[in-house]
């Protein structure tokens, strides 16, 4: 476990389990890859995850003390998928770490763009843009992928820390 990393994790590695799982499989879903046409590979599933997760981040945070300990929990559980996964993929001890801070600091910076998205001091398309894509996408696929954004976000909206913390994202 990074736990030298960050010291604050909590030993309950299911804390958070149920919502990250909803944002993965909401992550998997082919749209984003074929209507989206977000490239189907290691870095363009992960800038979904991320951007999703960093959406529901943005809600629990308006949802006061409930939220903000959800919003803990589910940061904790991002990071240990990120080390398990990237534990599977070969990366080692001495360069883990690292990898491990640069997708965390992806999330905060994609968390930051959709606080200002969700306040409307950013343009959804744009902050769509430059949370899901590397490089140029055509109108089309900007367009499905900030319309299954807004869809998104707006069941979010509906939902109580309950029923987000249980993964119940619809």
């Amino acid at each position: 476990m990074l736990s030298f990393l960050f010291r604050t994790l909590t030993a309950d590695s299911q804390r958070g389990a149920p919502l990250f799982d909803a944002i993965t499989a909401t992550a998997r879903e082919k749209h984003w890859y074929v209507e989206g046409t977000v490239p189907d590979t290691i870095d363009g599933r992960f800038a979904v995850v991320a951007t999703l997760a960093a959406i529901v981040l943005v809600r629990l945070e308006q949802l006061g003390q409930e939220g903000n300990a959800a919003a803990v929990a589910l940061t904790e559980r991002f990071i240990e998928v990120m080390e398990s996964e990237h534990r599977e993929l070969g990366i080692g001890d001495p360069s883990l770490g690292r990898t491990v801070r640069k997708l965390v600091s992806s999330l905060a910076k994609r968390t930051e763009l959709w606080r200002g998205a969700a306040a409307g001091e950013r343009d959804w398309n744009e902050a769509a843009r430059e949370s899901l894509y590397r490089e140029g996408v055509s109108a089309e696929a900007l367009r499905h992928s900030a319309q299954a954004l807004t869809s998104f976000w707006n069941k979010l909206r509906a939902a109580d820390v309950d029923n987000l913390q249980a993964g119940k994202l619809q």
